[in-house]
């Protein structure tokens, strides 16, 4: 008897080693939270519990230099993830397509999506204080497991329904975009002053 397993969904981790670049990139992101008006006022008027530059600033890697130089660093590690994918890009490269900052203040949740129209999807994780919560990801044959029972709790990561990643600053995260995902609520005190701050990205072909 043999068993095989088939479909991997692949979730690639990576570290920014420049330890320099994520203070920068937590300056740039806390500054960008301060100035943009109209992310701040998208973000309260979505429920948004803190700030998102997502539907109002397009151009942050050619706007802020630190930003550029995390496109650069993001750029290989893309390429070796979709190295490991096996993608044939006919001799092309991916691409960025989007980008945008998350300042997370406590009590904040990002509830389960996909990130349609792109082929890799990622977020770099520059402040996580305690209790800032995991990002989760859900096996994409969910919704067809309609009379499969529950995995033991001790099942092996690549048996779960679920996979919980808690990221420290510093991680690189990336998977393909139709894996669906949330962020899990940021519990962290207020007192604390934990507010968690990461930057987002999508790449297409």
């Amino acid at each position: 008897m043999s068993v095989r397993s088939l479909f991997a969904t692949r979730l690639y981790e990576g570290t920014l080693k420049d330890a320099a670049l994520v203070d920068d990139l937590a300056r740039s992101c806390l500054m960008l939270a301060e100035e943009d008006r109209a992310g701040r006022a998208w973000s309260k008027a979505k429920g948004y519990r803190g700030y998102t530059s997502y539907a109002s600033l397009n151009d942050l890697p050619r706007r802020d230099p630190v930003i550029g130089d995390l496109v650069k660093l993001l750029d290989k590690h893309v390429a070796a993830f979709a190295d490991d994918c096996a993608f044939d890009l006919a001799g092309r490269k991916l691409k960025l397509d989007s980008l945008w900052v998350n300042v997370m203040k406590p009590g904040a949740t990002h509830s389960g999506h996909i990130h349609p129209h792109s082929v890799v999807s990622g977020t770099v994780y520059v402040a996580v204080p305690p209790g800032a919560g995991a990002i989760r990801f859900e096996d994409p044959r969910l919704a067809m497991m309609m009379a499969a029972p529950t995995r033991h709790d001790d099942a092996p990561e690549d048996l779960r329904t679920f996979v919980y990643v808690e990221p420290v600053p510093g991680t690189v995260l990336l998977w393909e975009s139709w894996l669906r995902h949330e962020v899990m609520p940021h519990e962290g005190a207020s007192k604390s002053g934990g507010e968690r701050i990461s930057v987002s990205f999508n790449y297409r072909w």
